[in-house]
């Protein structure tokens, strides 16, 4: 982003979500790349279709609502929640709320961080 220098800044979400091509086409956009560190910004579309992804991610839920699916588990999410998907596990969002947004951040090794 303009704003971001090497070493610090802020990304406006407005700004960042300017940056979506379409939400039809291509519903995010990478906003950062700092070492293993990868940030997106996802306004996410139905149905999501997803593949395990090389990364740990985590993914904060900006505005709306829906349903992780993940490990064979269902977990409701909202607005201000924090997920967290490792390395590799099958997940999709379901039920989402037309107005979903996410940040969308990868990050450590390919494998995933390893559990202490």
């Amino acid at each position: 982003m303009e704003n971001l220098d090497r070493r610090s800044g802020v990304i406006p979400f407005v700004a960042a979500q300017k940056r979506i091509p379409s939400a039809e086409s291509d519903h995010a956009v990478t906003l950062l790349e700092r070492g293993t560190v990868k940030i997106k910004l996802s306004l996410p579309v139905r149905p999501t279709v997803q593949t395990p992804h090389t990364q740990d991610e985590l993914y904060i839920i900006v505005r709306g609502h829906g349903v992780l699916f993940h490990d064979g588990k269902r977990d409701s999410f909202e607005a201000g929640d924090l997920l967290f998907v490792a390395a590799g596990t099958d997940h999709q969002f379901e039920n989402c709320s037309g107005d979903l947004a996410v940040w969308v951040v990868f990050y450590g090794i390919k494998g995933g961080e390893v559990a202490a």
